[in-house]
């Protein structure tokens, strides 16, 4: 048997993650509003199973099941994300009370059980409302944002225990407003960096917000991969050089006080004088997501990006493809200390996991040898990193719950928790029990 990972500091934070329009449900209930995903995946084709967020994992009504579960776990903290069509229907306007009640509820019942809320106040579920008139393209959306943000910090703030801005920025806008993959759906290529300088807005905006309602510490949370090329030519180097300044770098070095990276400047004619300023206001923490490193080459003739992303060979792929290479973690984390310095806040890992094709035997019981060996080979990752003095303070394992996993649907499986959608039965699986064991010893 492989030894535990070694271990923790005392007082590191072990948790799980969700985010709203992937396990919610209730959809129309309560006066939720619509939002892109709801529009987005109603749309033949764009979905791989068709499916919907309608119900997903009914954790609206299901949410005392769910943190009894965490319970079990031993986890710290909890990070969910709020659904803004919850708060606010139409994205601007008075809060809607049944909305916020339903977080009222939902944070008051981790604080009982001992569990730390993590609120992410956007993760990708924009109100449709504010997409009609131009989503993140607009740059009134970053303001919406902010009023959105004052109105659940009035009202959660003096409870949950760390605020997170956005979620993976890069990501919604590369793909809702790059590529089309996900919602809503833009194939901008390039010309939706207007969307980057938007939501960073927004972020920094909100961040002044949370300094008046809260006490609490205030992040962002970024998707990182460190990028390879396909070959050593020029070529390929260069596109190692934009997609890089795209994905690791456009998200943070503005916060962190460095402006935009040159590579990327021709593209970013929505700034105006003093925004930086804005965006750069002091966070608290820094949120990390992993999960694989990306492989790039230089594009075919007619490819509108300057990069074209090719599979990474030599590596054991999750179900979605995706490469396992636990030290890339390790480089990254060792990566960010050297690029950024002093000016880098404490690290919190806020998502990290991996899909695998899990089923619930005879025995009733779901095995997931793979995904306890990729857990715990970058758990070891992370504490290298952290020998070698990367300031990290917490570890969130995605995900808690088999969710609706964007474009792929019900097809692709993160959860320490198998979920039956159509009985919606909860089954936790043997990476849950080894999880509990893992934090257990590090309490």
């Amino acid at each position: 048997m492989t030894a535990p990972p070694p271990g923790f500091p005392t007082g590191f934070t072990w948790g799980v993650a969700t985010s709203s329009y992937q396990v919610e449900g209730a959809v129309t209930e309560d006066g939720r509003g619509r939002s892109i995903w709801d529009t987005f995946s109603h749309q033949p084709g764009r979905v791989a199973d068709a499916s919907t967020g309608d119900v997903a994992c009914d954790h609206y009504h299901r949410h005392a099941e769910d943190t009894a579960l965490m319970a079990g776990l031993g986890v710290s903290a909890y990070r969910f994300s709020i659904a803004w069509p919850r708060i606010q229907p139409d994205g601007a306007g008075p809060t809607n009370p049944a909305g916020l009640a339903f977080y009222d509820r939902l944070v008051d019942s981790l604080l009982v059980r001992g569990i730390d809320p993590v609120a992410t106040l956007f993760h990708w579920d924009l109100p449709q409302s504010l997409e009609d008139r131009g989503g993140w393209l607009n740059r009134d959306t970053a303001h919406r944002f902010a009023d959105y943000t004052g109105q659940v910090a009035a009202r959660l703030g003096d409870r949950v225990r760390m605020w997170i801005t956005l979620n993976e920025p890069f990501v919604h806008m590369f793909h809702g407003y790059g590529d089309g993959l996900h919602a809503p759906g833009h194939t901008h290529g390039l010309d939706a960096l207007p969307v980057a300088h938007h939501q960073l807005l927004g972020h920094g905006m909100a961040v002044s917000v949370l300094r008046d309602r809260t006490n609490s510490p205030v992040a962002i949370t970024n998707s990182y991969s460190p990028v390879r090329a396909l070959t050593d030519s020029p070529a390929d180097l260069a596109a190692v050089a934009t997609y890089d300044a795209l994905q690791n770098r456009l998200f943070t070095d503005p916060v962190l006080g460095r402006g935009y990276p040159e590579e990327l400047a021709g593209h970013l004619s929505a700034e105006r004088t003093g925004d930086l300023n804005v965006i750069s206001a002091p966070i608290d923490v820094l949120g990390v997501n992993y999960y694989c490193p990306t492989a790039v080459r230089a594009p075919d003739a007619g490819v509108d990006l300057p990069f074209e992303l090719v599979p990474l060979p030599g590596y054991p792929t999750t179900s979605f493809g995706w490469p396992v290479v636990p030290d890339c973690l390790h480089e990254l984390l060792v990566g960010l200390r050297h690029r950024y310095g002093a000016a880098l806040p404490p690290i919190h890992i806020t998502e990290n996991g991996c899909s695998y094709d899990d089923t619930v035997g005879p025995d009733g019981r779901c095995h997931d040898p793979e995904r306890i060996a990729s857990l715990d080979e970058h758990l070891r990752a992370l504490r290298r990193a952290m020998a070698d003095g990367v300031d990290v303070r917490g570890y969130f394992a995605w995900s808690l719950l088999d969710n609706f996993e964007w474009a792929e649907g019900f097809t692709k499986r993160f959860g320490l928790v198998h979920v039956d959608f159509d009985t919606q039965v909860r089954t936790p699986k043997s990476s849950y029990a080894w999880y509990r064991d893992v934090i257990a010893r590090n309490r």
